[in-house]
């Protein structure tokens, strides 16, 4: 994976002036070896928000993940997580012997149809 460049606000604030001023995208983003789309962000930032607008911190601004319904995470209480662990593993160890009581259940039938179908022997076919 490509290693990312980390660009000061002035070089942004210069780069989006350009642009501004009428250079051509595609010859600056070859010069400044910069994708175009970068570059029309920083100028619609620029032209939005002034320099400040490209002087933000790196990553998404904190609480711009939406959620459903616009709702905060809940918080939870401190013991809940220690909770739900035990009820998954109280629910893992059901299912666990729920799927032994069937592997050995499928075993019987299968063993049971197998002496059904012996050679030889007479067949109950229900008609």
């Amino acid at each position: 994976m490509a290693e990312s460049r980390v660009f000061t606000a002035e070089f942004r604030v210069a780069a989006a002036e350009r642009l501004l001023n009428g250079e051509s995208g595609s010859a600056l983003s070859r010069e400044l070896q910069i994708k175009r789309s970068v570059l029309y962000r920083w100028r619609d930032r620029y032209r939005k928000e002034g320099a400040e607008g490209l002087n933000r911190p790196r990553g998404r601004p904190p609480g711009s993940v939406a959620r459903p319904g616009g709702a905060k995470k809940p918080a939870t209480p401190p013991g809940a997580a220690d909770a739900k662990i035990a009820d998954l593993e109280r629910r893992l160890g059901q299912l666990a012997l729920e799927n032994d009581f069937l592997r050995r259940a499928f075993k019987r039938v299968k063993e049971a149809r197998s002496q059904n179908n012996a050679p030889g022997e007479a067949r109950c076919t229900g008609k």
